[in-house]
């Protein structure tokens, strides 16, 4: 066991100044499989410790409904096979790039902007879920001895989440200490904010140690957390070393020698550095986030990414990249000892292979098979009171006639929409006030609505799903709607498949809808991307394993198939199609494909 405490000027660890150099890597953007290399790769680069956060709605996806709670546990037991400390950031809420910030839907959609306060109801979920997370970070705590006597890696703990950015509710603040401390938090509580004094003096918690978020500037950052914390340690929590991509945007990646500069400048102030993200990884199973646009972060919606690889250190593949040479080139210099030789690379797939897709399911069968009971009310539903956190909602309403045509107006859409008018396929729309033009009654209209992630940052965190405004034709609204929701993990549930009612692939013809097919991989499996030319936007399963959203506007091109998932021989791949596959999906240009992952 070990006694790590925050000193005056250092963390201390057993009487001796200790300098913390972690990494981000969290646990649930990588394959179990790989858990041990990528921790591997990060101690190689120079790291002693490794940071990660805790996704509450992965792991409590309905209300008591728990889903491999367990896995913080399995990781950080992982950590200290390893040899590195830990840092746990378990929110409730976590940003991270990750849809609606980490928290459930079920909990932000009744409550709204209520969440992240005092409010009663959200406390009650919140003590509930760390009822049940708790106890196995608790549990392997360094000052916690485990089955061999030896204590756990867990050094820190993270109360709330950049909480300056977002509220200034000291009372909720310190009910979350509290109850950590209550659940048997014995080892430093922390926050995180960004290094502005609006930020630090509403997530800052007097008696916990203040830590904070930037990309550069390290001097100027430092000087205004020591106007709020003139004593113990410094320390940036999270070093934006690259940074994450939105869907129809291409960013500018940082350069591998500006990010070295700005970590030997941390280094140089005599703090301890978080490595933002040390291994980014992938969002798999459509987990990825949401932001919005503008500097108060109230403007147009850009979805993020399913790749996180963030341009971090260690890429979505776990190889090391030139910024990773530079971090180690740095970090060498503040080791305690010679670093540790960097691990090979894991198994790639041998050879491409084709995927056939030979059977197809319409969206409407498998809505019909798969989805949630239809609810009729004066207006549109949301997701969130249709129990959807990823998924698609169909709306359906009548538009009275004789009359001319006007206007169909989708108030309050969001995301993003295919329209049909009497069976026909109208339009693709988005954006929050979205028209579809010439609409005459009588006719019968049917939306299909998407989901492009929640928002996970700042004021607009926690808003509905769907069409949040109403239907209207020309001024007028459109009532009598039926709302049905289908589920993303719908797709997951044992015996699911069997309800479908699969065809031909030659009847889709290019439309929307759940395509089924097989890819035979030749020799030892090993690490892939999967490529959809032709295909609009989506997700796709390989062997019931969720890969992700693809979108043909880019700029990610193809998704990160993990040597774990496939087999050799026989892959079973699922594609869901929201808009319009290739007219020839099993030949040609149209195929999907598994080819070799990149080096």
């Amino acid at each position: 066991m070990a006694r790590f405490v925050v000193g005056e000027r250092d963390f201390e660890l057993d009487g001796r100044p200790v300098r913390l150099l972690s990494g981000a890597l969290h646990y649930f953007r990588v394959h179990e499989a790989q858990w041990g290399h990528r921790l591997a790769m990060l101690k190689a680069m120079g790291l002693n410790c490794v940071e990660t956060y805790v996704p509450w709605n992965l792991h409590e996806p309905r209300p008591g409904e728990f889903r491999d709670a367990d896995a913080p546990g399995r990781f950080l037991d992982a950590v200290r096979a390893a040899g590195l400390w830990a840092i746990v950031r378990p929110g409730p809420y976590i940003c991270a790039e990750w849809e609606n910030g980490g928290l459930p839907e079920w909990l932000t959609g009744p409550l709204g902007s209520r969440v992240r306060t005092w409010d009663a109801v959200y406390r009650r979920a919140v003590a509930g879920w760390f009822g049940r997370l708790l106890p196995q970070i608790v549990a392997r705590q360094c000052t916690v001895a485990g089955p061999d006597g030896r204590g756990g890696p867990v050094v820190m703990v993270q109360a709330e989440n950049e909480y300056g950015s977002y509220g200034s509710d000291a009372r909720y603040l310190e009910w979350i200490v509290r109850r950590l401390r209550e659940l048997g938090v014995e080892v430093p509580l922390f926050t995180s904010d960004g290094p502005e004094d609006h930020m630090l003096t509403g997530g800052a918690v007097p008696g916990l140690l203040a830590t904070a978020n930037f990309g550069s500037g390290a001097r100027e950052a430092f000087a205004a957390l020591r106007r709020h914390r003139p004593a113990g340690p410094l320390m940036c929590m999270e070093f934006w070393c690259g940074w994450f991509a939105h869907w129809g945007r291409v960013a500018e990646p940082r350069k591998a020698a500006d990010a070295a500069g700005a970590l030997r400048e941390i280094l140089e102030c005599g703090a301890s550095v978080n490595v933002y993200m040390a291994h980014g990884g992938t969002s798999f199973g459509g987990w990825a986030g949401a932001n919005r646009a503008g500097e108060l972060h109230d403007g147009a919606l850009l979805p993020t990414v399913t790749s996180y690889d963030y341009g971090a250190p260690v890429d979505e593949r776990g190889r090391p990249t030139e910024k990773f040479w530079r971090f180690r080139e740095v970090l060498a210099e503040w080791a305690e000892g010679p670093l540790p030789a960097v691990p090979e690379p894991g198994p790639v797939l041998s050879s491409a292979a084709v995927v056939e897709l030979g059977e197809w399911a319409p969206v409407g069968a498998v809505l019909d098979a798969l989805g949630g009971a239809e609810v009729v009310g004066g207006g549109p539903a949301t997701f969130e009171e249709l129990g959807v956190d990823r998924g698609l909602v169909r709306y359906r309403v009548a538009v009275p006639g004789p009359r001319e045509g006007h206007a169909l107006r989708l108030r309050g859409l969001r995301d993003r929409a295919v329209v049909y008018v009497d069976g026909v396929r109208r339009a693709v729309v988005d954006g929050e006030v979205a028209v579809v033009g010439g609409v005459a009654g009588p006719a019968a209209v049917e939306v299909w609505v998407q989901s492009l992630g929640r928002v996970n940052y700042g004021p607009r965190l926690g808003e509905p799903k769907g069409i949040t405004g109403g239907l209207l034709h020309e001024r007028q609204f459109l009532h009598g709607v039926r709302s049905r929701g289908l589920r993303l993990d719908a797709l997951e549930e044992p015996g699911a498949l069997v309800k479908v009612p699969f065809g031909p692939v030659a009847r889709a013809a290019g439309s929307a809808g759940l395509y089924r097919g097989v890819v035979t991989v030749a020799g030892p499996p090993g690490d892939a991307e999967l490529t959809l030319p032709g295909w609009v936007h989506g997700f796709v399963w390989v062997n019931g394993f969720c890969l992700g959203r693809y979108r043909a506007v880019g700029p990610q091109r193809a998704l990160y198939v993990p040597g774990p998932v496939l087999r050799a021989g026989r892959n079973e791949v699922l594609v869901w199609e929201w808009e319009g596959a290739p007219v020839a999906v099993g030949e040609g240009a149209g195929a999907p494909g598994l080819v070799p992952a990149a080096g």
